[in-house]
Protein backbone atom coordinates (compact mmCIF):
# COMPACT_ATOMS: atom_id res chain seq x y z
CA UNK A 1 0.00 0.00 0.00
CA UNK A 2 3.00 2.32 0.65
CA UNK A 3 4.60 1.61 -2.60
CA UNK A 4 1.54 2.41 -4.31
CA UNK A 5 0.63 5.76 -2.64
CA UNK A 6 4.28 6.73 -3.16
CA UNK A 7 3.36 6.16 -7.18
CA UNK A 8 0.10 8.36 -6.60
CA UNK A 9 2.05 10.97 -4.86
CA UNK A 10 5.08 10.66 -7.71
CA UNK A 11 2.60 10.90 -10.35
CA UNK A 12 0.62 13.85 -9.05
CA UNK A 13 4.05 15.81 -8.43
CA UNK A 14 3.28 15.81 -4.63
CA UNK A 15 6.56 16.18 -3.64
CA UNK A 16 9.00 18.56 -1.47
CA UNK A 17 12.40 19.63 -2.65
CA UNK A 18 14.21 16.55 -1.33
CA UNK A 19 12.02 14.21 -2.93
CA UNK A 20 10.21 13.26 -0.04
CA UNK A 21 6.16 13.15 -0.95
CA UNK A 22 3.31 15.58 1.06
CA UNK A 23 1.88 14.34 3.97
CA UNK A 24 -1.21 13.08 3.08
CA UNK A 25 -4.33 13.55 5.34
CA UNK A 26 -6.87 11.50 6.04
CA UNK A 27 -10.00 11.69 8.07
CA UNK A 28 -11.57 8.28 10.49
CA UNK A 29 -14.67 8.27 8.20
CA UNK A 30 -18.03 7.76 10.21
CA UNK A 31 -20.63 8.83 8.08
CA UNK A 32 -21.24 12.46 9.60
CA UNK A 33 -21.12 16.30 8.70
CA UNK A 34 -18.13 16.83 11.34
CA UNK A 35 -15.24 18.50 9.59
CA UNK A 36 -11.26 19.57 10.84
CA UNK A 37 -9.46 22.49 9.63
CA UNK A 38 -5.77 21.07 9.86
CA UNK A 39 -2.58 22.71 9.17
CA UNK A 40 -0.28 19.81 9.26
CA UNK A 41 0.02 15.87 9.83
CA UNK A 42 -2.20 14.19 12.41
CA UNK A 43 -0.53 11.42 14.74
CA UNK A 44 -3.48 9.75 14.18
CA UNK A 45 -6.42 9.82 11.71
CA UNK A 46 -9.40 12.47 12.92
CA UNK A 47 -12.95 11.18 13.02
CA UNK A 48 -15.07 13.15 10.70
CA UNK A 49 -16.00 13.43 7.21
CA UNK A 50 -14.39 16.32 5.69
CA UNK A 51 -11.12 18.43 5.67
CA UNK A 52 -9.93 22.15 5.01
CA UNK A 53 -7.03 23.91 4.74
CA UNK A 54 -4.98 26.88 3.67
CA UNK A 55 -1.73 25.30 4.38
CA UNK A 56 0.52 24.38 1.33
CA UNK A 57 1.89 21.30 0.90
CA UNK A 58 -0.41 18.99 2.31
CA UNK A 59 -2.95 16.99 0.69
CA UNK A 60 -6.35 16.03 1.46
CA UNK A 61 -7.67 12.71 1.44
CA UNK A 62 -11.01 10.53 0.86
CA UNK A 63 -11.34 7.20 0.39
CA UNK A 64 -14.34 5.99 -1.28
CA UNK A 65 -15.64 2.55 -2.92
CA UNK A 66 -19.70 4.07 -3.80
CA UNK A 67 -20.15 7.12 -1.66
CA UNK A 68 -19.28 10.65 -3.06
CA UNK A 69 -16.46 12.13 -2.72
CA UNK A 70 -16.49 16.55 -3.53
CA UNK A 71 -13.26 18.46 -3.91
CA UNK A 72 -13.36 22.52 -3.80
CA UNK A 73 -10.70 24.60 -4.09
CA UNK A 74 -10.61 28.49 -3.18
CA UNK A 75 -8.74 30.07 -6.30
CA UNK A 76 -8.07 33.20 -4.85
CA UNK A 77 -7.43 32.58 -1.50
CA UNK A 78 -5.82 29.37 -1.79
CA UNK A 79 -7.77 27.00 0.28
CA UNK A 80 -9.01 23.85 -0.30
CA UNK A 81 -11.61 20.66 1.24
CA UNK A 82 -12.38 18.08 0.74
CA UNK A 83 -15.25 15.97 1.74
CA UNK A 84 -16.61 12.42 1.82
CA UNK A 85 -20.23 12.29 1.19
CA UNK A 86 -22.45 8.89 1.41
CA UNK A 87 -26.38 9.45 2.09
CA UNK A 88 -25.98 9.68 5.43
CA UNK A 89 -23.67 12.09 5.12
CA UNK A 90 -25.92 13.94 2.38
CA UNK A 91 -28.70 14.67 4.92
CA UNK A 92 -26.09 15.84 7.21
CA UNK A 93 -25.15 18.77 4.49
CA UNK A 94 -21.66 18.10 5.00
CA UNK A 95 -20.48 19.73 1.55
CA UNK A 96 -22.72 22.50 2.07
CA UNK A 97 -21.55 23.07 5.55
CA UNK A 98 -17.97 22.40 4.09
CA UNK A 99 -18.10 25.33 1.70
CA UNK A 100 -19.74 27.11 4.91
CA UNK A 101 -16.78 26.29 6.79
CA UNK A 102 -14.26 27.65 4.18
CA UNK A 103 -15.77 31.11 3.94
CA UNK A 104 -16.01 31.07 7.60
CA UNK A 105 -12.62 30.20 8.88
CA UNK A 106 -10.56 31.53 5.42
CA UNK A 107 -12.64 34.27 3.89
CA UNK A 108 -14.10 31.97 0.57
CA UNK A 109 -16.25 33.37 -1.16
CA UNK A 110 -18.44 31.03 -3.16
CA UNK A 111 -17.79 32.97 -6.61
CA UNK A 112 -14.31 32.04 -6.46
CA UNK A 113 -14.89 28.29 -5.51
CA UNK A 114 -14.25 25.47 -8.10
CA UNK A 115 -15.37 21.86 -7.25
CA UNK A 116 -15.30 18.49 -8.56
CA UNK A 117 -17.64 15.42 -7.81
CA UNK A 118 -16.00 12.48 -8.38
CA UNK A 119 -16.83 8.67 -9.52
CA UNK A 120 -19.43 6.93 -7.25
CA UNK A 121 -22.55 4.85 -7.60
CA UNK A 122 -25.28 6.71 -9.81
CA UNK A 123 -28.79 6.38 -9.87
CA UNK A 124 -28.96 4.02 -12.18
CA UNK A 125 -27.91 1.30 -9.37
CA UNK A 126 -28.18 2.98 -6.05
CA UNK A 127 -31.60 1.65 -4.54
CA UNK A 128 -32.68 2.64 -1.18
CA UNK A 129 -35.49 2.15 1.15
CA UNK A 130 -38.24 4.48 2.13
CA UNK A 131 -36.48 5.26 4.87
CA UNK A 132 -33.94 7.01 3.43
CA UNK A 133 -36.22 9.09 1.15
CA UNK A 134 -38.35 9.98 4.31
CA UNK A 135 -34.88 11.43 5.90
CA UNK A 136 -34.19 13.30 2.53
CA UNK A 137 -37.72 14.77 2.17
CA UNK A 138 -37.54 16.11 5.82
CA UNK A 139 -34.32 18.16 5.19
CA UNK A 140 -34.93 19.23 1.62
CA UNK A 141 -37.43 20.71 -0.52
CA UNK A 142 -36.30 19.58 -3.74
CA UNK A 143 -36.03 16.19 -2.79
CA UNK A 144 -38.63 14.58 -5.01
CA UNK A 145 -36.18 15.53 -7.57
CA UNK A 146 -33.90 13.15 -6.17
CA UNK A 147 -35.52 9.90 -6.47
CA UNK A 148 -37.23 7.66 -9.00
CA UNK A 149 -39.08 4.69 -9.08
CA UNK A 150 -38.28 2.06 -11.15
CA UNK A 151 -39.84 -1.30 -11.86
CA UNK A 152 -37.17 -3.75 -12.31
CA UNK A 153 -38.84 -6.26 -14.75
CA UNK A 154 -36.13 -8.89 -14.17
CA UNK A 155 -36.57 -8.96 -10.70
CA UNK A 156 -37.32 -12.79 -9.61
CA UNK A 157 -40.40 -12.01 -7.97
CA UNK A 158 -41.42 -10.57 -11.53
CA UNK A 159 -40.34 -13.40 -13.79
CA UNK A 160 -41.46 -16.14 -11.42
CA UNK A 161 -44.56 -14.70 -9.33
CA UNK A 162 -46.03 -18.40 -8.36
CA UNK A 163 -42.68 -18.59 -6.30
CA UNK A 164 -44.11 -15.85 -3.89
CA UNK A 165 -47.91 -16.59 -4.26
CA UNK A 166 -47.92 -18.90 -0.87
CA UNK A 167 -44.87 -16.99 0.80
CA UNK A 168 -46.37 -13.36 1.25
CA UNK A 169 -48.51 -12.68 4.49
CA UNK A 170 -52.02 -12.52 3.96
CA UNK A 171 -52.96 -8.87 2.96
CA UNK A 172 -49.61 -8.70 1.82
CA UNK A 173 -50.19 -7.19 -2.33
CA UNK A 174 -47.40 -6.41 -4.79
CA UNK A 175 -43.85 -5.58 -3.44
CA UNK A 176 -43.57 -2.19 -5.61
CA UNK A 177 -40.80 -0.54 -7.10
CA UNK A 178 -37.28 0.08 -6.13
CA UNK A 179 -36.57 3.61 -4.84
CA UNK A 180 -33.32 4.99 -6.87
CA UNK A 181 -31.22 7.78 -5.35
CA UNK A 182 -29.10 10.42 -6.95
CA UNK A 183 -26.48 11.24 -4.51
CA UNK A 184 -24.47 12.83 -7.38
CA UNK A 185 -27.81 15.41 -7.99
CA UNK A 186 -28.15 16.46 -4.28
CA UNK A 187 -24.26 16.87 -3.55
CA UNK A 188 -24.57 19.00 -6.63
CA UNK A 189 -27.63 20.76 -5.42
CA UNK A 190 -25.99 21.41 -2.01
CA UNK A 191 -22.87 23.12 -4.03
CA UNK A 192 -25.26 25.06 -6.02
CA UNK A 193 -27.32 26.14 -2.72
CA UNK A 194 -24.19 27.24 -1.06
CA UNK A 195 -23.38 29.77 -3.73
CA UNK A 196 -20.77 27.71 -6.12
CA UNK A 197 -21.70 28.38 -9.86
CA UNK A 198 -22.81 25.88 -12.03
CA UNK A 199 -20.40 26.41 -14.54
CA UNK A 200 -18.03 25.79 -12.03
CA UNK A 201 -19.23 22.50 -10.58
CA UNK A 202 -17.79 19.45 -12.21
CA UNK A 203 -19.10 15.71 -12.35
CA UNK A 204 -16.66 13.04 -13.48
CA UNK A 205 -18.87 10.72 -15.11
CA UNK A 206 -19.12 6.66 -14.32
CA UNK A 207 -21.02 4.57 -11.69
CA UNK A 208 -18.56 2.48 -9.23
CA UNK A 209 -21.32 0.04 -8.98
CA UNK A 210 -21.74 -0.17 -13.44
CA UNK A 211 -18.22 -0.24 -13.61
CA UNK A 212 -15.92 -2.56 -11.40
CA UNK A 213 -13.43 -3.08 -13.94
CA UNK A 214 -12.39 0.93 -13.12
CA UNK A 215 -13.98 1.67 -10.15
CA UNK A 216 -14.17 0.08 -6.45
CA UNK A 217 -17.98 -0.89 -5.51
CA UNK A 218 -18.80 -1.67 -2.01
CA UNK A 219 -22.17 -2.63 -3.12
CA UNK A 220 -21.71 -4.54 -6.19
CA UNK A 221 -18.63 -6.69 -4.78
CA UNK A 222 -20.65 -7.27 -1.54
CA UNK A 223 -17.83 -5.23 0.93
CA UNK A 224 -14.58 -7.22 -0.57
CA UNK A 225 -12.81 -4.74 -2.08
CA UNK A 226 -10.47 -1.44 -2.09
CA UNK A 227 -10.78 1.68 -1.60
CA UNK A 228 -10.43 5.36 -4.42
CA UNK A 229 -8.46 7.74 -3.17
CA UNK A 230 -9.73 11.38 -3.70
CA UNK A 231 -7.24 14.18 -2.94
CA UNK A 232 -6.66 17.77 -2.82
CA UNK A 233 -3.95 19.96 -2.44
CA UNK A 234 -1.97 23.42 -2.53
CA UNK A 235 0.99 23.96 -4.27
CA UNK A 236 3.50 26.17 -2.50
CA UNK A 237 3.57 29.66 -4.76
CA UNK A 238 7.04 29.17 -5.49
CA UNK A 239 6.43 25.78 -7.16
CA UNK A 240 3.04 27.24 -8.72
Amino acid sequence: MERNRRAFLTALRAMDANGEPWPLLEVRQIHSAIMHRVDAAAHEPLAGDGLITNAPALLLAIKTADCVPVLVADIKRRVVGAFHAGWRGTVARIVEKGVGEMRRQFGSLPRDLRAVIGPSIRRCCYQVGPEVRADFESQFSYAGDLFEEVFDSNAIHVRYPLLFLNQRAPGHGDLGPEIHLDLVEANRRQLKDAGVREQHISVIEGCTTCDTARFFSHRAEFGKTGRMMAVIGIRPEQSA
